[in-house]
């Protein structure tokens, strides 16, 4: 199984404080890895250091490497906005833009220089397809993205993240504000969209871990505690620090 993402010896510190210690992870391509672990213990601070997001934050220090397909995206000279590019993000909430459900969806495009509109539509249509909501919005392509549910706000940001082609697709608790009926939705979607994408997931929801995850890495005050094949890790976890969060025995 080809190697996608390779974390090596990351470290993450703001200010003083050190937020992630020494992570070595390797995921897997087309493989969807969860990150699983109690309140501030680093998943999202991990995730976040996938595209670069730290680099907004002048009190964030990253020692350590992140390899996709073998290049270091941390590399001197490496343009943050480009790695943003190929390893996109969806947030817990949904962010659309306060335009039409067609200029979001064409937004990144345009960003790139992308005009034509034939072209643009193309897109728009296969993205919004791809995220299993082009039958809800084909009529109603002008109508302002807020206007739609919180399922489908989330839909249409995943359709805006892959609009741009990326190979990796990160998502920080994509369900989280979310309704069974639009987060079984979403599920559906992660399965789907494996087949052309990498994608890590931050969940809260351990069923929704064993429901979509390939491998699952449990993380406690900002290392990788255990990392293991999904049924493996629930059903046979090695560490007792894993054993006892998945019991429900913290705190």
């Amino acid at each position: 199984m080809k190697t996608k993402l390779q974390v090596k010896d990351l470290r993450l510190s703001y200010g003083s404080k050190e937020v992630l210690k020494g992570i070595n992870m390797e995921i897997p391509e087309n493989q969807i890895v969860a990150l699983i672990g109690p309140s501030g213990c680093g998943k999202s601070t991990l995730l976040r250091a996938m595209n670069r997001m730290h680099d907004l934050s002048p009190d964030a220090h990253v020692k350590g490497e992140i390899l996709l397909d073998g290049d270091n995206i941390y590399a001197r000279g490496k343009d943050a906005v480009d790695i943003r590019r190929k390893i996109g993000m969806v947030f817990q909430k949904p962010n659309p833009f306060p335009k039409s459900i067609f200029d979001n969806i064409a937004y990144g495009l345009k960003i790139a220089g992308q005009h034509d509109k034939k072209q643009l539509h193309e897109v728009v249509e296969r993205t919004l397809k791809g995220s299993y909501l082009w039958e809800e919005v084909k009529d109603d392509l002008e109508k302002s993205a807020l206007s739609l549910s919180g399922g489908q706000q989330q839909r249409m940001c995943i359709a805006r993240a892959i609009a741009v082609e990326p190979e990796v697709l990160l998502m920080d608790e994509p369900c989280s504000a979310l309704d069974p009926i639009s987060t079984a939705k979403i599920e559906d979607l992660m399965l789907k969209l494996k087949k052309d994408y990498t994608i890590v997931i931050v969940t809260h929801n351990m069923q929704q871990a064993q429901r979509v995850a390939d491998f699952t890495a449990f993380m406690y005050f900002g290392e990788v505690i255990e990392y293991a094949p999904t049924a493996e890790l629930f059903e046979q976890p090695k560490q007792e620090l894993t054993r006892n969060y998945l019991d429900g025995n913290f705190g």
